[in-house]
């Protein structure tokens, strides 16, 4: 497949996940398996989350009320094994939104195989670290996550 059709292919993939990144699959990261170790998928879900994030300005907005992001659960289904040399795509999206909290999907694309390498989820809990507690989600973040969601974030 040209280089063009595989980029294609794997934008198809991604499909309503309004952060992408993509990232190179490192030799050091792969285990004595041959195929990267299950804890670095886990990197890159919080990558890809730290850009989502990053667009909505939420550490700036932090800075500002004392309200951020705290990883409350995440998991992670593997699909297919990467190996050293590849390059990947992993996108972020919120699938839901709650009182104090959202649901983030990934979705793990391997360039090389051009297939979904791995899913995930992360559970986000709206915490106020100056006083140890969580919090409601701001109506300001959730505004920011609507826009963003709707590609104009």
């Amino acid at each position: 497949m040209s280089g063009e059709s595989t980029m294609s292919k794997i934008a198809d993939l991604l499909v309503g996940y309004p952060v992408i990144i993509q990232l190179p699959v490192v030799w050091g990261e792969m285990d004595s398996y041959r195929h990267v170790n299950n804890v670095v998928y886990f990197r890159y879900f919080e990558s890809v989350r730290l850009e989502y994030f990053r667009r909505l300005d939420w550490f700036e907005y932090e800075k500002e009320t004392g309200i951020g992001p705290i990883l409350a659960a995440t998991d992670a289904r593997y699909r297919k094994p990467l190996t050293y040399p590849d390059t990947i795509s992993v996108g972020a999206r919120i699938a839901a939104v709650a009182t104090d909290r959202c649901t983030m999907d990934y979705l793990l694309v391997s360039h090389r195989l051009e297939a979904v390498a791995a899913e995930g989820h992360g559970t986000i809990v709206t915490f106020h670290y100056p006083e140890g507690k969580k919090v409601p989600m701001p109506v300001e973040l959730r505004r920011r996550i609507e826009e963003l969601e709707a590609g104009q974030g």
